[in-house]
């Protein structure tokens, strides 16, 4: 990945997390479950807060220092791919979740490796602990709801 500017940087970065905002609000949609659905709909809110912290970080406004790593379970690590469908089961969300929130671990931790800011480095390092935060939430709920079934 490569960008020109820091501007550009967070642009990429406030656009994935209203990506992210729309994906959980999608999966909220498609839930049966009225807890899953709220699940859904509080991952949706802290993805548009991550959006928030993003664009007043490009205002000059704050910037977010990095948390303490996060467990990972890595449970969603050895699950196979979900396909992205009109109707799925709540396993199917669980796992479509943890790999997502995989992902945004991930591009928050290039994004930090693209820029020699130091506060930039420090604010997408915190929101990668973030979402591995998010991710074992997720993690959790499967080995709680899924796992114990079997």
């Amino acid at each position: 990945m490569k960008f020109d500017s820091v501007d550009k940087i967070l642009d990429f970065a406030i656009q994935k997390e209203q990506d992210a905002a729309d994906f959980y609000t999608g999966l909220a949609g498609e839930m049966e479950h009225e807890h899953m659905k709220d699940v859904f709909l509080g991952f949706a809110d802290e993805e548009r807060g991550h959006k928030t912290k993003l664009m007043a970080i490009k205002d000059g406004k704050q910037m977010v220092s990095a948390e303490q790593k996060v467990q990972d379970l890595e449970i969603g690590d050895h699950l196979v791919d979900i396909e992205l469908k009109t109707e799925l089961s709540y396993q199917e969300a669980l796992i479509l979740a943890m790999k997502a929130e995989k992902a945004a671990f991930r591009l928050y931790n290039d994004l930090a490796s693209a820029t020699d800011d130091a506060n930039l480095k420090s604010t997408f390092l915190g929101l990668a602990q973030e979402e591995a935060k998010h991710k074992l939430r997720f993690e959790i709920e499967y080995d709680d709801s899924i796992l114990t079934e079997n």
